[in-house]
């Protein structure tokens, strides 16, 4: 079977499955919070979009509900093993920037010391562009990632600022922990349909530039940026050992981090810039 009559095979599951990277309007963002050891210095709170809830790492948090916050997602992981005077969680599944400012900072106070944060993904339709690429034509896939990356070159760094501006405000001693995004494809790797290797480089590089502007918002808003692009080399799509699903069932799940992502990817590039 060619790649473009498998592809139109799945497109019902794709359609799907792209819908839950964020199309959606995100879920309410009422957050967990466990006070732990007393003697721990200051709160932890978890801010961002679905790649910090643990979407795709399974094992949700019951009240949580559309915001897919999982127990194996990196804030969960870093705050048991460390114990945080308190710890907010408040991350959720299709957040955008303009989402994360109106619905999850009230959790921030003058005693929060540690702030992580991913967003930007949903702001520049990176599920619009999946879905492009997945269901239609590689000139289709090209155009569809060039403009994400004119977005990310023009709306979004305002969009990050009045974000990061918000946090400062809100948490003016903490430390904040901007995490990136992880290339999805290992090229030339063990994938014999999908996508063609043109269109997984076009994605690297969409991935890459997101990355750019995130770091040099971050740096400029005095927070620390930490890639994850490093921890997941060798366990991108078609490498054989994935720490991210490609299109799968339960749909929203896909293109996201597994539990292994999660602890082997997203835990280790944190942890490293706390």
């Amino acid at each position: 079977m060619s790649v473009r009559r498998l592809r139109a095979s799945l497109s019902t599951l794709a359609l799907a499955a792209v819908a839950a990277l964020g199309i959606a309007g995100p879920a309410s963002a009422a957050g967990t919070s466990a006070a732990a050891d007393p003697s721990a210095a200051g709160g932890y709170v978890a801010l961002g979009d679905s790649y910090s809830s643990g979407v795709g790492a399974g094992d949700y948090i019951s009240d949580s509900g559309d915001c897919r916050r999982s127990t194996n997602a990196y804030p969960h992981l870093w705050a048991a093993a460390n114990s945080p005077a308190s710890f907010d969680f408040v991350a959720c599944s299709g957040a955008t920037t303009s989402s994360v400012a109106s619905s999850q900072l009230g959790v921030l106070s003058a005693s929060t010391s540690l702030v992580s944060v991913t967003a930007g993904g949903n702001d520049i339709g990176f599920a619009d562009v999946m879905q492009d690429c997945v269901l239609s034509s590689e000139a289709v896939c090209l155009d569809s990632v060039d403009a994400a990356v004119g977005r990310m070159n023009n709306s979004l760094p305002a969009n990050l600022d009045s974000l990061y501006g918000s946090i400062r405000d809100r948490a003016p001693q903490a430390r904040v922990v901007v995490l990136g995004y992880p290339r999805f494809y290992q090229l030339s790797g063990s994938c014999i349909a999908g996508l063609t290797e043109t269109e997984r480089g076009a994605v690297n590089n969409a991935s890459d530039v997101l990355n750019d502007v995130l770091a040099k918002r971050a740096a400029d808003a005095g927070f620390t940026f930490s890639s994850v692009v490093d921890e997941f080399t060798g366990h991108e799509l078609c490498s054989g050992d994935a720490w991210l699903h490609s299109v799968t069932v339960p749909v929203y799940n896909s293109y996201h981090p597994k539990a292994a992502g999660q602890s082997g990817g997203y835990l280790p590039a944190f942890r490293s810039a706390v």
